[in-house]
């Protein structure tokens, strides 16, 4: 492949778009550009806000809101570092914006398509926290949180 065909091939990448929402659907968004540390995470405020063992999440370096509902409504999980979207109307938890971290987490069930290679998760955050019984994710890329 030449220079110029490796050049576009990453900007082909980069510039990948999903869509996805809430299960009534007035929060919709787009992403765009790759997906980014996709992972499991286990802690007390996840399964609550879930109200599952583990949350699954993404992060995208852009995120447009395109439903109805405009964008979700946003509860601050640790005041002025953390906040988690959701939808009013169904309750679907569909993002997280933390702000240590660049891109918007989004919930990977909340995509309309959660089969890409590049969502498999490849850590698992708090997994001292997670359920006994659950198969553990496996560690690919070292992280210190959790």
């Amino acid at each position: 492949m030449n220079a110029t065909a490796a050049a576009d091939a990453q900007g082909a990448e980069a510039a990948q778009e999903r869509t996805g929402g809430c299960l009534c659907g007035r929060i919709r968004f787009t992403t765009e550009g790759p997906a980014t540390l996709p992972h499991t995470c286990a802690c007390r405020d996840c399964q609550k806000l879930g109200g599952t063992p583990v949350m699954w999440w993404v992060g995208f370096a852009t995120v447009s809101w395109t439903g109805e509902g405009g964008e979700p409504t946003w509860y601050e999980t640790f005041p002025g570092e953390a906040k988690r979207g959701f939808c009013p109307n169904c309750g679907s938890r569909v993002a997280a914006i933390d702000s240590d971290i660049p891109e918007i987490g989004i919930n990977v069930t909340a995509l309309d398509d959660t089969s890409g290679p590049d969502l498999v998760p490849i850590h698992a955050s708090f997994s001292d926290n997670a359920v006994h019984w659950l198969p553990p994710v496996p560690e690919t890329e070292h992280n210190t949180a959790g």
